[in-house]
């Protein structure tokens, strides 16, 4: 069934409206009391994209990758974990996520600030070869970085961005497991089961989480969010 959206363009004075609920926000008040536990379903809004971006049937959210934009959740997220599942359809296939966004987009890329958790396919490091050059591995192994302006100090530097130390996503057709964990500027990335990649000094430390559409299909599933108590500053340092 495919899941109507209103077009909204990246102009932020405009209304945005719930798409569709997909995953849950976990929320722990005192873990050892199973009384405090309350799950939450989690809402997501079209910013940038269109009617036909986004379809979900039964427990999978596809997307297709046109137009180039996000979706962003309902609410602002500071400390947290994140559980995401994804696989690519297409070689090469290009996505993300983004965390402590604004979710307002750039007028040119289309795409918001915040810092990047990538989701690459395997085959992209071949399919932008460029002059006999072929881009590292890490490109698809969930690189973390910064994006509009938000500046963060890599764990593992390729340059201003952090590339994994061991090479752990699978290719098209399968599903990959990311475990996101931020708290107060730090994220550390699990891939598959394994924790291979983390940035620190984010200088920024709240905001929205948004799944990207990035020219390629790519398909989502369980999604979970579980709140962790807040900061001090979350604004920066």
């Amino acid at each position: 069934m495919l899941i109507i959206l209103s077009l909204v363009p990246w102009v932020e004075s405009l209304s945005q409206e719930t798409a569709f609920e997909f995953g849950e926000t976990i929320i722990v008040k005192g873990i050892s009391h199973a009384s405090q536990k309350k799950n939450i379903s989690l809402r997501w809004i079209d910013v940038n994209t269109s009617e036909k971006t986004w379809s979900k049937k039964r427990r999978v959210l596809k997307c297709f990758g046109e137009p180039i934009g996000v979706m962003r959740s309902e609410r602002q997220y500071e400390n947290f974990l994140l559980h995401i599942e994804w696989k690519h359809t297409e070689p090469g296939g290009n996505s993300g996520v983004f965390v402590w966004s604004d979710a307002i987009p750039d007028e040119k890329s289309r795409l918001p600030n915040g810092v990047e958790v990538q989701m690459l396919e395997l085959d992209w490091v071949k399919l932008n070869t460029r002059d006999g050059v072929i881009p590292p591995d890490a490109y698809v192994h969930g690189e973390l970085f910064g994006v509009g302006g938000v500046t963060t100090t890599p764990d593992n530097p390729r340059g201003t961005r952090s590339k994994s130390v061991e090479n752990r996503c699978m290719g098209r057709g399968n599903w990959n497991v990311y475990d996101v964990v931020c708290v107060d500027g730090v994220i550390k990335l699990s891939v598959n089961g394994k924790f291979v990649n983390g940035i620190s000094k984010s200088s920024k430390k709240k905001g929205y989480i948004c799944l990207e559409s990035e020219g390629a299909e790519i398909h989502f599933r369980n999604i979970k969010i579980i709140e962790l108590p807040a900061g001090v500053d979350p604004e920066g340092f």
